[in-house]
Parts: structure tokens; C-alpha cells; sequence
């Protein structure tokens, strides 16, 4: 089967308030207040928690190292896992694109670096889980995305053909991914960046849910 695997965060879903709230609930059972902004930066968010961390601890005055970093990564995930739905919201026509895709015969899956427990907890709270055959986190495996086997593995347990496959997402990764693995890679232009991800170099740029079905089929029939 042709298959299409989807990025969570940043690509399926905006979750980047949940994420920073998570991190401010660390900066400020330590005593330093809210450290990150939502807006400003929502962007290091999809960078992963520890990426937050280290931005928020740039902000101090004082040593903070990669000591201070790794001591409240699981506290951080463990509180962000508790509250990981209370902002997060699917793209707009998010659904309508999945739906209509599983409609036309593809096979569709996940591919995240979101630890795959915490994953699936959130697709099932949005409603969406069903909806993919396959969920690959962080992990799954003892690789994980750009490594090209985590795409790969999405695609052959969602029931598809690795080379009648591509990707969607949001960031260099997915774009590093897609290459590696030798498959189309579409990026949103919706996410965290913004249309600026054309600077990537994808094969395609949407700018809304509603174009993806075009593009999936110029890009693998």
C-alpha cells in the first residue's frame, strides 16, 4: 500500500503551549518563575525538553550545566505527561486531510520524536489515535528520527511499502529523514517556523490541510 506518516508535534498538532508550560513548571518549583515565553518561543519547544531547559537556564545569572538539565528532564516529562492536552489542539483540517486520505486507499501512520507512550496518550485524547495504523516515538526503537529505520518501521507496520511512502512534517529532521529513507517529504507551513521551511528544501510547502491531498498525489500517485 501507499503510505503517508505523519510528524505529531508542530505537524498534526500545535503543541507547543503545553510543552513551555511544562518547562515554566520546572523553572518555577525551582524558585526562577516562568522563564520561557509561549509565544516567543514557542519554536525551542519542538526542539525537545531538554532544549527548553537549556534555553531557560541561559536566562540566569549563575552556572546552570547539562547537570542542572538532566536532574529536571524526567520531572519536567513526568509533569508535561499530566498535562500534555490542556492547550494542544489538532492543525485545522487536520482530521478532514486524514480522513480523506484513508478514504483514497493509503495506509497512514505516526512517526514522532515524542517518547511513544506520551504519543500515544495524546492522539488517543484527540480524538485521532485510530486513525493511524502505525506510532513510532522517540522511543520505540534504539534509533529514532533522522535515522531513516524509525520511518521505515512506521511505514511496514502501518502494512505499506517503504518505497511507496512519504513523509509529513514540520522541521530539518523530517526533511533529513525523508532524504535518508529516499521518500518525497512535504513540510507545513502552518507549524512553529511558519512558510519559512521552504528554506528546507522539501518537496512541497502547505499551507493549509486542505492541499495536502494534491501533493500526496503528485507525489506518490
Amino acid at each position: 500500500m501507499k503510505t503517508v506518516i505523519f510528524d505529531l508535534d508542530g505537524t498534526l498538532a500545535d503543541t507547543s503551549a503545553d510543552l513551555i508550560g511544562a518547562a515554566n513548571a520546572s523553572f518555577r518549583r525551582l524558585g526562577h518563575g516562568d522563564l520561557l515565553d509561549p509565544v516567543a518561543d514557542r519554536l525551542v519547544a519542538f526542539h525537545g525538553a531538554k532544549a527548553m531547559l537549556r534555553m531557560g537556564f541561559s536566562r540566569l545569572e549563575g552556572a546552570f550545566g547539562e547537570a542542572e538539565v538532566d536532574r529536571e528532564y524526567p520531572l519536567l516529562v513526568a509533569y508535561y505527561g499530566e498535562n500534555l492536552d490542556r492547550e494542544t489542539r489538532l492543525y485545522p483540517g487536520a482530521v478532514a486531510a486524514v480522513e480523506r486520505l484513508l478514504g483514497a486507499g493509503y495506509a497512514l501512520g505516526v512517526c514522532t520524536n515524542k517518547p511513544e507512550g506520551l504519543a500515544d496518550v495524546l492522539l488517543e485524547r484527540l480524538g485521532v489515535r485510530g486513525l493511524f495504523a502505525s506510532l513510532i516515538g522517540a522511543d520505540t526503537l534504539a534509533v529514532r528520527k533522522p535515522d531513516p529505520a524509525a520511518f521505515r518501521e512506521a511505514v511496514v507496520r502501518a502494512g505499506g511499502d517503504p518505497g511507496r511512502a512519504m513523509l509529513v512534517g514540520d522541521t530539518v529532521t523530517d526533511v533529513e529523514c525523508a532524504r535518508a529513507a529516499d521518500v518525497p517529504v512535504v513540510l507545513v507551513g502552518f507549524g512553529p517556523e511558519g512558510p519559512g521551511v521552504a528554506r528546507l528544501g522539501p518537496d512541497a510547502v502547505i499551507g493549509h490541510y486542505d492541499h495536502l491531498d494534491a501533493e500526496v498525489a503528485r507525489l506518490i500517485g
